[in-house]
Protein backbone atom coordinates (compact mmCIF):
# COMPACT_ATOMS: atom_id res chain seq x y z
CA UNK A 1 0.00 0.00 0.00
CA UNK A 2 2.88 2.37 0.75
CA UNK A 3 4.14 2.03 -2.82
CA UNK A 4 0.79 3.13 -4.23
CA UNK A 5 0.63 6.11 -1.85
CA UNK A 6 4.12 7.16 -2.91
CA UNK A 7 3.18 6.76 -6.58
CA UNK A 8 0.09 8.93 -6.03
CA UNK A 9 2.23 11.60 -4.35
CA UNK A 10 4.75 11.45 -7.19
CA UNK A 11 1.90 11.80 -9.68
CA UNK A 12 0.63 14.88 -7.84
CA UNK A 13 4.10 16.45 -7.84
CA UNK A 14 4.50 15.76 -11.56
CA UNK A 15 1.08 17.23 -12.35
CA UNK A 16 1.97 20.35 -10.34
CA UNK A 17 5.30 20.62 -12.14
CA UNK A 18 3.60 20.19 -15.51
CA UNK A 19 1.09 22.95 -14.70
CA UNK A 20 3.88 25.28 -13.61
CA UNK A 21 5.83 24.64 -16.80
CA UNK A 22 2.71 25.11 -18.93
CA UNK A 23 1.93 28.35 -17.10
CA UNK A 24 5.44 29.70 -17.68
CA UNK A 25 5.35 28.65 -21.33
CA UNK A 26 1.92 30.26 -21.66
CA UNK A 27 3.31 33.57 -20.37
CA UNK A 28 6.16 33.41 -22.90
CA UNK A 29 3.95 32.34 -25.82
CA UNK A 30 0.20 31.61 -25.70
CA UNK A 31 -1.96 29.05 -23.85
CA UNK A 32 -2.63 27.16 -27.10
CA UNK A 33 1.07 26.81 -27.87
CA UNK A 34 1.69 25.65 -24.28
CA UNK A 35 -1.11 23.09 -24.69
CA UNK A 36 0.33 21.95 -28.03
CA UNK A 37 3.78 21.32 -26.58
CA UNK A 38 2.31 19.60 -23.52
CA UNK A 39 0.41 17.17 -25.73
CA UNK A 40 3.20 16.72 -28.29
CA UNK A 41 5.75 15.75 -25.62
CA UNK A 42 3.21 13.54 -23.85
CA UNK A 43 2.31 11.80 -27.11
CA UNK A 44 5.98 11.19 -27.95
CA UNK A 45 6.75 9.85 -24.46
CA UNK A 46 3.73 7.54 -24.38
CA UNK A 47 4.41 6.31 -27.91
CA UNK A 48 7.94 5.34 -26.90
CA UNK A 49 6.79 3.79 -23.61
CA UNK A 50 3.68 2.04 -24.98
CA UNK A 51 5.28 -0.98 -26.66
CA UNK A 52 7.15 -1.86 -23.45
CA UNK A 53 4.16 -1.53 -21.14
CA UNK A 54 1.52 -3.38 -23.09
CA UNK A 55 1.02 -2.09 -26.59
CA UNK A 56 -0.07 1.15 -28.15
CA UNK A 57 -3.67 0.12 -28.82
CA UNK A 58 -5.52 -1.94 -26.23
CA UNK A 59 -7.72 -4.82 -27.31
CA UNK A 60 -11.22 -3.65 -28.17
CA UNK A 61 -10.24 -0.02 -28.87
CA UNK A 62 -11.96 -0.11 -32.25
CA UNK A 63 -15.24 -1.26 -30.69
CA UNK A 64 -15.36 1.53 -28.10
CA UNK A 65 -18.27 3.98 -28.44
CA UNK A 66 -17.49 7.33 -30.07
CA UNK A 67 -17.88 9.28 -26.83
CA UNK A 68 -15.05 7.30 -25.25
CA UNK A 69 -12.66 9.38 -27.35
CA UNK A 70 -13.91 12.78 -26.16
CA UNK A 71 -11.27 12.78 -23.42
CA UNK A 72 -8.59 13.91 -25.87
CA UNK A 73 -10.29 17.09 -27.08
CA UNK A 74 -11.49 17.85 -23.55
CA UNK A 75 -7.93 17.40 -22.31
CA UNK A 76 -6.65 19.92 -24.85
CA UNK A 77 -9.22 22.46 -23.68
CA UNK A 78 -8.42 21.72 -20.01
CA UNK A 79 -4.65 22.11 -20.45
CA UNK A 80 -5.06 25.33 -22.47
CA UNK A 81 -7.49 26.75 -19.90
CA UNK A 82 -5.12 25.75 -17.08
CA UNK A 83 -2.19 27.43 -18.80
CA UNK A 84 -4.28 30.56 -19.25
CA UNK A 85 -5.51 30.50 -15.63
CA UNK A 86 -2.07 29.98 -14.07
CA UNK A 87 -0.75 33.01 -15.95
CA UNK A 88 -3.64 35.15 -14.65
CA UNK A 89 -4.52 33.95 -11.13
CA UNK A 90 -1.47 31.96 -10.08
CA UNK A 91 -0.76 28.30 -9.50
CA UNK A 92 -2.28 28.00 -6.02
CA UNK A 93 -5.59 29.67 -6.94
CA UNK A 94 -5.90 27.65 -10.14
CA UNK A 95 -5.19 24.43 -8.20
CA UNK A 96 -7.88 25.36 -5.66
CA UNK A 97 -10.30 26.11 -8.49
CA UNK A 98 -9.59 22.77 -10.19
CA UNK A 99 -9.87 20.73 -6.99
CA UNK A 100 -13.05 22.50 -5.92
CA UNK A 101 -14.55 22.07 -9.37
CA UNK A 102 -13.73 18.37 -9.42
CA UNK A 103 -15.30 17.81 -6.01
CA UNK A 104 -18.48 19.76 -6.77
CA UNK A 105 -18.80 18.06 -10.18
CA UNK A 106 -18.31 14.65 -8.55
CA UNK A 107 -21.16 15.35 -6.13
CA UNK A 108 -23.34 16.55 -9.03
CA UNK A 109 -22.57 13.42 -11.08
CA UNK A 110 -23.37 11.20 -8.08
CA UNK A 111 -26.68 13.00 -7.63
CA UNK A 112 -27.59 12.80 -11.34
CA UNK A 113 -26.71 9.10 -11.58
CA UNK A 114 -28.77 8.23 -8.52
CA UNK A 115 -25.94 7.16 -6.21
CA UNK A 116 -27.40 6.95 -2.70
CA UNK A 117 -25.86 9.64 -0.50
CA UNK A 118 -26.84 11.90 2.36
CA UNK A 119 -27.94 15.20 0.86
CA UNK A 120 -26.87 17.24 3.88
CA UNK A 121 -23.40 15.69 3.89
CA UNK A 122 -22.90 16.52 0.21
CA UNK A 123 -24.34 20.02 0.57
CA UNK A 124 -22.19 20.61 3.67
CA UNK A 125 -19.10 19.44 1.80
CA UNK A 126 -19.78 21.81 -1.08
CA UNK A 127 -20.36 24.72 1.33
CA UNK A 128 -17.07 23.92 3.10
CA UNK A 129 -15.18 23.76 -0.22
CA UNK A 130 -16.55 27.09 -1.43
CA UNK A 131 -16.10 28.65 2.02
CA UNK A 132 -12.48 27.49 2.18
CA UNK A 133 -11.80 28.95 -1.23
CA UNK A 134 -13.37 32.26 -0.20
CA UNK A 135 -11.39 32.40 3.07
CA UNK A 136 -8.17 31.59 1.21
CA UNK A 137 -8.87 34.25 -1.39
CA UNK A 138 -9.85 36.83 1.23
CA UNK A 139 -6.69 36.15 3.24
CA UNK A 140 -4.50 36.73 0.18
CA UNK A 141 -6.24 40.02 -0.62
CA UNK A 142 -5.71 41.18 2.98
CA UNK A 143 -2.01 40.26 2.87
CA UNK A 144 -1.49 42.23 -0.35
CA UNK A 145 -3.12 45.42 0.96
CA UNK A 146 -0.90 45.68 4.05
Amino acid sequence: MTLFILLACLGGVLVGLSRQLNGRLSIATTPLIASFWNHAIGFAALTCLGPFVGGLLPAGAAEAPWHAYLGGPLGVVFVAAGSWAIARIGAVNSALLIIGGQMVTGVAFDYLSGVPAAFWANAGGIVLIIGGMMVSRGRRKGERSQ
